[in-house]
């Protein structure tokens, strides 16, 4: 009985006779023989262009007093002609044939000229649009091919019958309306392929942007918990082992991870902020080397004393420039605390001067940055990502700059970051701070 109750609210099973293969039409509705099967029919202009056809018809059956008069069986010629037009996107191939065909039995039935033509040139034309050239092409030729033998030679037996050759000017004016509608067919053609390749180069930019922008919030992310993580680490340790014998130098390093982990909070906080609405206001300025002495804090609270030496007279650096020095210098500051047993590292910032053309220095060029520690290194897993030197050389190269990093002849280890000032604009451009934003 479940089983039964379950059945009848699902419904039936799909399948031919099941109403979700039915629910848009018939199974074959929405195949189509072109690229667009999924569009809707166009039911307002197929609408507008029959009646177009029907009443413009009449005006011309008027004006053409040698050729038959239109009966029901032009207006069904004339209907299905135009009717046609409704599967044009669908089924282009065949709706293009068709056209020309019932427009080939109309003139052979000595119907007058008229608006008739006009849903041949709507019937190639979205064919063509569909990139179904050749059948177009094999269509309008069987349409004019079929014009001349009717209109140069089956006149003698078609209707009307005191109706004689048509003048040869008209074939020439048939063969520059074939022509005529190819060449708008494919300008339109060509003209919609752009727009697709447009889009889809739109779309992959805008992918682009989206997976650059996912690096650099991931690199951000990596540097300051990467940082904040290992004071915190350190700390721990320091007031795990002081805890029984030196409560007081325990609080100090509670407090120590205290302040680092709201530093941390707030950074990640500001790297999030990237998320916001566009145009929102700026909540904190991004971290550049003016924070350094804060760097220089943190990492003698976990035993680490650095010494700062400047070299140069220091420039104003780019806001790109100037976070990814400062990131640079945090993770290598980073590295330093996990994986050397040195508790001593130095850090230098250089200007270096560009020489002008007369030999005499001129204005700063690059940004070099030095951190040695003395090692050697601890050989254990300090629990990082793997991923510091990477991201420093992410950053360097973005503002076409470079790293190097390795261990020096004397046990220790050393970063060297080369940042030209005069990058290239898209570079810095593209490396700038969201968190200043």
């Amino acid at each position: 009985m479940d089983e039964q109750r379950e059945r009848r609210a699902d419904g039936p099973s799909p399948g031919w006779g099941g109403p979700s293969m039915w629910r848009h039409g018939p199974p074959w509705w929405n195949q189509g023989d072109g690229a667009s099967g999924g569009r809707r029919l166009p039911w307002l202009t197929t609408l507008a262009l029959t009646v177009f056809v029907q009443i413009g018809s009449g005006f011309a059956g008027h004006a053409q007093s040698g050729r038959e008069q239109l009966d029901p069986y032009a207006r069904v010629l004339l209907f299905l002609a135009t009717a046609v037009l409704l599967f044009r996107h669908r089924f282009p191939r065949s709706v293009a044939w068709a056209t020309a065909g019932l427009t080939l039995i109309y003139i052979g039935a000595g119907y007058p000229y008229g608006p008739v033509f006009l849903a041949v040139a709507v019937g190639c034309f979205a064919a063509v649009v569909a990139g179904h050239r050749r059948a177009v092409w094999s269509a309008v030729g069987a349409l004019w091919a079929g014009h001349l033998l009717i209109a140069h030679w089956l006149y003698r037996w078609l209707p009307p019958g005191d109706d004689g050759a048509r003048p040869w000017s008209e074939e020439v004016a048939v063969a520059v309306w074939v022509v005529a509608i190819v060449a708008v067919s494919e300008l339109a053609r060509v003209r919609r392929e752009q727009w697709v390749k447009e889009g889809a180069e739109r779309a992959q930019a805008a992918r682009r942007r989206a997976d650059e922008e996912r690096l650099r919030m991931a690199r951000e992310l990596h540097d300051v918990l990467a940082h904040s993580i290992s004071v915190i680490n350190v700390q721990a340790g320091v007031g795990l082992a002081l805890l029984d014998s030196d409560p007081e130098q325990a609080r100090t390093a509670l407090t120590t991870i205290k302040a680092a982990s709201k530093e941390a909070l707030g950074e990640v906080r500001q790297v999030l902020d990237t998320l916001r609405a566009p145009g929102d206001a700026p909540r904190a300025p991004a971290p550049g080397l003016d924070r350094l002495p804060e760097l220089v804090e943190q990492a003698r609270s976990t035993g680490l004393t650095v010494d700062v030496t400047t070299e140069g007279a220091r420039a104003k650096l780019p806001p790109g420039l100037d976070l990814a020095a400062f990131r640079i210098v945090q993770e290598a500051l980073t590295n330093v605390v996990r994986h050397s047993v040195s508790r001593h590292a130095r850090v230098l910032v250089r200007y270096d001067k560009a020489k002008s053309d007369r030999g005499a220095p001129g204005n700063a060029a690059a940004l070099t940055l030095r951190i040695d520690d003395d090692g050697p290194a601890t050989g254990t897993d300090a629990g990082g990502s793997g991923n510091g030197l990477a991201g420093m050389r992410e950053r360097a190269a973005a503002l076409d700059g470079t790293i190097e990093a390795g261990p020096r002849p004397d046990g220790g280890f050393r970063v060297t970051a080369v940042l030209p000032l005069v990058a290239d604009r898209d570079a810095t451009t593209r490396t700038a701070p969201r968190e200043d934003q």
